[in-house]
Parts: C-alpha cells; sequence; structure tokens
C-alpha cells in the first residue's frame, strides 16, 4: 500500500467535495436552490468517496499494515475534516437562504 498516494486521492476527493459545497452555497445566495442542490449531491459524492478511501486506511492500520505517520496523512485528514465541517455548513446556509428569500 502506498500511503502517499492514497493520501492523494483522499485530498482529491474531499477537495472536490468542500469545492462543491462553497458553489452551492453561493448559488442558493444567488437565489438558485435547485443549483444549489445538485452541488450539495455532487460534493456528497466526492465525500462519499474520500471517506471510502481514509477507511481503507483505517482498515488497513486495524489489520496491522501500519505505514509512519506523515505531514500528509496528517494533511489528508485535515482536509477530510474540513469537507464534513463545510458539508454540514452547507445546509445550514441554504435553509436560512431558502427563509430569507
Amino acid at each position: 500500500m502506498d500511503i502517499q498516494q492514497i493520501c492523494f486521492e483522499l485530498i482529491c476527493h474531499v477537495g472536490d467535495a468542500r469545492s462543491s459545497f462553497i458553489q452551492a452555497i453561493q448559488s442558493a445566495k444567488q437565489g438558485d436552490f435547485a443549483q444549489a442542490q445538485t452541488l450539495i449531491h455532487a460534493g456528497q459524492q466526492s465525500f462519499n468517496h474520500g471517506h471510502s478511501v481514509h477507511a481503507k486506511l483505517v482498515q488497513a492500520e486495524a489489520q496491522g499494515m501500519r505505514d509512519h505517520l506523515s505531514l500528509l496523512l496528517i494533511h489528508a485528514e485535515d482536509q477530510l475534516m474540513s469537507a464534513e465541517t463545510f458539508k454540514i455548513l452547507c445546509s445550514e446556509f441554504i435553509d436560512l437562504y431558502q427563509r430569507i428569500t
């Protein structure tokens, strides 16, 4: 298992997710709630892919295949948590924009 490749895959997926969630907020701000929902769905799919990659890392460690802790891995997990935070905030922002329009 190449830990660096897996970390980059994780970063890629959750980065796409976070971008979709930010774009969804921007669409809702413009009043385009249908586009916002489409972007949330796309973001959720990317997030799910990233979460799946992360689960593989956790499973590998549980099976004893442990690599050293790297700054890249820490960054990848930080990006995962950041995307999850944006996912939560995205739903809240869209709800607020819908209420004020």
